[in-house]
């Protein structure tokens, strides 16, 4: 009977992660489809422009790119065959950016810098701002408390981007410690060379750091507010009346029941990953998916913007759904019912 309950509740779970799936690619489709201009006329007319040609050659690639890219069809044609092709062949279509490469084969190079660059920020900022968090909110009444949860509240509220304007200020131009953009050294090629990790590493660490700064500050504020909104539980008292060492009490039962909650949070913000930070790549000239979509956003190349944004929701609706199967194996208060 508990197999049979846990088999409805996964496959309910499923059917609604494939329906929204369907649902929200379907409405970024057509807001891409609907944003004003002309794709293939002015990428031409820009390469006219740079290199010369003729308008009789000029139309007959405009009308050769709009059949390679399917644009000649009527919408919900381009919508099946772009779906069609993503489920059975896997294949995004052409880019627009490096025609004839294929939009999967541009994501899948940028994918590793994005996942290397947030995915350990998101890791960093999450672990201390829990630990930080956790003390702020079991300390409440000290002095430097105060000062932490204030200096955290200011610092949430600065995007990500200023944080990177004032390191690259302070860290590349004026102590001229770290590089302010790329993800390498020019001079050095790609591979599993102490340069080329040396490298990679010095190069992360502003865009990682502007990116932490403003992140563990949220951690640390929604962490402090759950452990202050548990104190004085029951629970909590027993363990004080058992005699209990404070900080067993804080870490076992105060840090663990707060943990939950964040776990679920972490888990989406890993899932948010692929979106990539647009706006810190795109300072850093780090080639990650964020600048890849600023590039492909520019001259709409639709087909890398459609497979960003459903790698992104795939993988954000794919947190949800393993949250959905693993917080009632690891919280008995939840039930799998409902």
């Amino acid at each position: 009977m508990h197999r049979r309950v846990w088999l409805r509740f996964f496959l309910r779970r499923f059917a609604i992660f494939l329906l929204t799936i369907f649902g929200s690619f379907t409405v970024a489709f057509l807001f891409f489809h609907l944003i004003p201009g002309d794709p293939i006329g002015a990428l031409l007319a820009s390469l006219q422009q740079s290199y010369g040609g003729n308008n009789t050659a000029s139309a007959e690639m405009i009308a050769a790119y709009r059949t390679t890219f399917g644009l000649d069809l009527p919408l919900h044609e381009q919508y099946i065959r772009y779906i069609t092709n993503v489920v059975f062949h896997l294949d995004l279509g052409p880019s627009l950016i490096s025609f004839p490469t294929h939009s999967q084969e541009l994501i899948a190079r940028a994918l590793p810098w994005t996942i290397g660059l947030l995915g350990l920020a998101v890791l960093i900022s999450w672990g201390l701002g829990l630990i930080l968090g956790g003390i702020l909110g079991w300390q409440r009444n000290l002095p430097g408390a105060k000062i932490l949860t204030t200096a955290a509240i200011g610092f949430a509220q600065i995007p990500q981007y200023i944080v990177a304007i004032i390191l690259v200020f302070l860290f590349a131009y004026f102590l001229h410690w770290l590089p302010s953009r790329d993800a390498y050294p020019a001079n050095v090629s790609p591979g599993l060379t102490s340069e080329f990790v040396t490298g990679v590493l010095k190069h992360g660490i502003l865009p990682a750091l502007s990116i932490v700064i403003v992140a563990i500050s949220g951690w640390m504020l929604s962490t402090r507010s759950l452990i202050v909104s548990i104190l004085g539980e029951d629970y909590l008292l027993y363990a004080q009346a058992k005699g209990l060492p404070p900080r067993n009490i804080f870490l076992h039962y105060a840090l663990r029941n707060a943990l939950l909650p964040q776990l679920t949070g972490l888990a989406i913000s890993l899932g948010f990953i692929v979106n990539g930070a647009l706006l810190v790549e795109t300072l850093f000239n780090y080639p990650g998916l964020g600048s890849l979509l600023t590039r492909a956003v520019g001259i709409l190349d639709y087909n890398t913007m459609q497979g960003i944004v459903l790698i992104s929701i795939i993988s954000v609706l794919t947190a949800n759904f393993l949250l959905d199967l693993i917080i009632p194996r690891i919280d008995p208060r939840v039930r799998i019912g409902g």
